[in-house]
């Protein structure tokens, strides 16, 4: 989709914020990512087990269709490490948009 990549603290930093706004199971949050960027999901499970074992999310499983389906919760911490990446996602942002940012046009 793009020529920039997604970087590990940017993927989570995007996983973490699908749950924030509600519990939900991989394959969701995969297909949630992949409207605005390329993503698998045997990239996003690692993703899924670091930030649980991290302590950013718990799990729990649900019956769906005969079948138990596993959901991620965000936890407190996973809310903190989200305001931590917003946070530096501005820094970020700012610094980059001085470069490739509009604003930034060439000079004459």
């Amino acid at each position: 989709m793009g020529v920039f990549s997604i970087g590990a603290a940017l993927l989570d930093g995007l996983v973490l914020a699908i749950l924030a706004k509600q519990d939900t199971y991989g394959y969701q949050i995969t297909k949630d990512l992949q409207a605005h960027f390329t993503v698998s999901e045997s990239t996003l499970y690692p993703v899924l087990r670091r930030l649980q074992k991290n302590g950013a999310l718990v799990t729990y499983d649900q019956p769906y269709q005969g079948r138990n389906r596993r959901y991620y919760q965000i936890t407190e911490t996973g809310r903190q490490q989200l305001a931590a990446y917003r946070t530096e996602w501005q820094v970020y942002r700012t610094q980059v948009d001085f470069y490739l940012g509009q604003k930034g046009e060439e000079r004459s």
